[in-house]
């Protein structure tokens, strides 16, 4: 099953491309998702918003559209640990703050450290870690704010360019910066970040502007100039037509990571670092694809 989100009463008059900002006009995001689960050959949306171990959430409030998506660790696993459980409770959390209004549009930090301490807190026992990226679109301002920790991220797109996009953060190879919660007596083992260490950025957007939020599942095994090719099939801000572009991405990131001999982003990234790596990488994939539009509710 495929995820099909769509948001009602919000009408497009976006031109692909680009159009000049015009004061007193609100912006919004059309969204659409779509991924696969590691294990899984087709497109399958578990409960809770979640690819695999990934998780993601697509969320409104009257001052702002909100997206988040995060990558649960999968070493958790070998401990008996379900690593989506940590990663779809952060992202569920966080939509929660949203939709009640206790966030700052300017501050998607908060938002990250907000759910995070939650969890921190939570009386029911969870373990485990996850990268995280949040983007939010400040509907008066026409700004957008992002913050990101680890390797998932983000890409704008205007005019079939990148014009902005998500820094990575590694410690070391394949061993992304992440949130934690570990077993008692093991908080200095397991390696964790604070959510005051995420990336974070803030710009204007025009309308008609490309947002692309993924996790590494995309950007590991399809580099900027595949996924700029598969934008350009995006003619239209019909709702279908995003998701159908969406859905193209996914699944040729998903193809390209179970191809033995193709040299992917993540192949070359191993042998950067000394490593005679070949082929795709299989993982999870997610992926969140939106226009920049008027909004008029």
């Amino acid at each position: 099953m495929l995820s099909v989100l769509s948001y009602g009463r919000l009408v497009a008059r976006a031109v692909l491309g680009g159009l000049s900002q015009t004061d007193g006009r609100d912006y919004s995001l059309i969204t659409a998702s779509y991924g696969f689960g590691k294990d899984f050959r087709k497109g399958i949306l578990k409960k809770g918003m979640c690819y695999g171990d990934d998780a993601c959430f697509i969320a409104r409030h009257r001052a702002a559209d909100v997206l988040g998506v995060a990558d649960g660790v999968g070493g958790w696993r070998d401990y008996g640990v379900d690593p989506s459980q940590f990663s779809a409770t952060l992202m569920r959390t966080c939509e929660r703050l949203v939709k009640e209004g206790r966030f700052t549009p300017s501050n998607p930090v908060g938002i990250l450290t907000s759910g995070y301490y939650e969890l921190l807190q939570n009386k029911v026992p969870l373990l485990g870690s996850s990268t995280a990226c949040i983007v939010v679109l400040d509907r008066r301002s026409h700004q957008l704010h992002t913050c990101n920790l680890g390797d998932s991220g983000f890409l704008v797109v205007r005019g079939g360019e990148v014009v902005h996009r998500s820094d990575e953060q590694q410690h070391y190879f394949n061993t992304p910066f992440q949130l934690s919660i570990a077993p008692p007596g093991a908080e200095g083992v397991v390696l964790s970040d604070s959510p005051e260490a995420a990336d974070s950025s803030s710009f204007d957007v025009q309308l008609g502007d490309i947002i692309l939020t993924a996790t590494d599942g995309l950007f590991d095994n399809m580099p900027d100039y595949m996924i700029l090719q598969e934008l350009k099939k995006l003619k239209t801000t019909n709702y279908d037509s995003i998701l159908q572009t969406a859905q193209s991405i996914a699944k040729q990131a998903h193809d390209l990571a179970y191809d033995p001999n193709y040299m992917s982003p993540f192949a070359q990234f191993a042998c950067d670092n000394g490593l005679n790596v070949r082929g795709g990488k299989p993982d999870d994939i997610t992926v969140l694809l939106s226009i920049v539009a008027e909004y008029t509710d």
